[in-house]
Parts: C-alpha cells; sequence; structure tokens
C-alpha cells in the first residue's frame, strides 16, 4: 500500500481462519430483523450481534499498526477509507499540544496514531460503545502507548480542556444527535484549539460546515477525495 493509497487493507482474518466478519454482521441483522429485535449499529453502546475478533491492518508512511476489531463496532473488515485519508491529509499537530481527543473512537485507528506520532500528549479515545472501547484499549496496549486514555463520555472530566479534537463523526447517528455530539466537544476547546473532521460529501459534509459556521467557527476545508472532505474548524472567538 502506498502512502497516497486510501484504498488498500490486508485481507481480514479471524482467529478461526474463518471468512471475515463483514458478512457475519449482515447475517446477525438478517436474523435480528426476522426475530423483530431492532439491528444494532456502531453507536449503539452495547452490541447485540455475537462477538468475533478479526485483525486488519493501518498502514501509514510513518507507522504500521495491526488492530484487533470485532463485530458490533465502525469498518470491522477495513480501516475506513474516510478515517486512513485523514491520518494521511489531516493537519500538523504542533509540539506543543497535550490533550488530544478521539470523538467516536471505534477500535482506535485515529486514536492510535495520534499517541503515536504525539508522545508527550495524552490521548483521549472516546466512544459509547463498549466493545469498541474495549478492542481500543487492547490495541493501545498491544502497541505500547501508554499515553491513550479508553472512555465513555461520562467518563471523561468535566473540566477537561481539549486542544486538538481529530474525529471520523458518526454521522449516521441523525442530524440532532451529531451537531448536540460536535457541540459538546466543540466547545471544551482551547481558544487556540481546533478540530479535524472527516465527512464524506454526500452524507452532508458541506452543510455541516455550514452549520459550523453559524455557531461561530472558522471552517477551513483541507482536502477532498474520493467524496471525503477534512474540515478543520477552530474554536469559537470569544
Amino acid at each position: 500500500m502506498g502512502a497516497g493509497d486510501i484504498t488498500g487493507t490486508r485481507p481480514v482474518a479471524r482467529s478461526d481462519g474463518t471468512a471475515g466478519p463483514g458478512a457475519g454482521d449482515a447475517t446477525a441483522n438478517v436474523a435480528a430483523m426476522t426475530s423483530g429485535e431492532r439491528p444494532s449499529h456502531y453507536f449503539d453502546p452495547t452490541p447485540t450481534g455475537a462477538s468475533a475478533p478479526a485483525t486488519v491492518e493501518l498502514a501509514l508512511p510513518d507507522l504500521r499498526l495491526t488492530l484487533t476489531t470485532d463485530r458490533g463496532v465502525f469498518s470491522t473488515d477495513h480501516v475506513d477509507v474516510g478515517t486512513k485519508f485523514l491520518l494521511l491529509d489531516g493537519p500538523a499537530i504542533p509540539p506543543g499540544v497535550r490533550t488530544i481527543v478521539d470523538v467516536g473512537c471505534g477500535y482506535g485507528p485515529i486514536a492510535l496514531a495520534l499517541a503515536s506520532r504525539c508522545p508527550d500528549a495524552t490521548v483521549w479515545a472516546v466512544d459509547v460503545n463498549e466493545r469498541a472501547l474495549g478492542l481500543c484499549e487492547a490495541n493501545a496496549a498491544a502497541a505500547g502507548l501508554a499515553n491513550v486514555r479508553v472512555a465513555t463520555p461520562d467518563d471523561v472530566p468535566n473540566d477537561l480542556v481539549v486542544d486538538r479534537i481529530w474525529s471520523n463523526p458518526p454521522i449516521r447517528v441523525g442530524k440532532a444527535a451529531l451537531h448536540g455530539l460536535l457541540a459538546t466537544w466543540l466547545d471544551r476547546l482551547a481558544p487556540d484549539g481546533s478540530a479535524a473532521l472527516i465527512v464524506q460529501k454526500h452524507l452532508g459534509a458541506d452543510s455541516l460546515a455550514r452549520w459550523l459556521a453559524t455557531r461561530g467557527h472558522e471552517v477551513r476545508r483541507l482536502g477532498s477525495r474520493r467524496g471525503y472532505r477534512i474540515l478543520e474548524v477552530d474554536a469559537c472567538a470569544s
């Protein structure tokens, strides 16, 4: 996989050698629907599908990580294309940054990459999905990244001031919930802080940028590739 390639991933393999988890997720969701249950989503606190661990590779010019994934979390069978685009082309983080938050961390590709690149910073990996949090914690430990702190939103200190937010936000949670989520975290930014968001154009990247501007944020589009936008969002002017 080349340095500029945002699509390539290594094949997914379960520990038992069976097929990857994509088909299993579909089977579990069909079973849930036929039983009258709502299929679980990656933004649910407790996934209902049976666990089926797998591994994926995150390959970047400056690091390579093997990450454990599972059913019921975001982008189970590959590192998401948008996530990789953000990690390749997102804004540089200056040396003085001390507190970074990955909002919607999943199994941890963004949080772990930033923790590796910024060893003097504390990287908060935040999610509501308990399975994702467990995977992220295990992946950080396997990578030897002691500066990753895995937490639910309620476990993050109320007085935490954030220098940088990086996020592939859960767009499919719905507009109102998404706006509430982003507003909560953007309001924690230090006066000179900023956020880097990756959003697909057809899922509302441009309308999201306009909404952020109405809140008083300066928003810049740093890149656009394969239908994804990287948005850099400054803290609101005081």
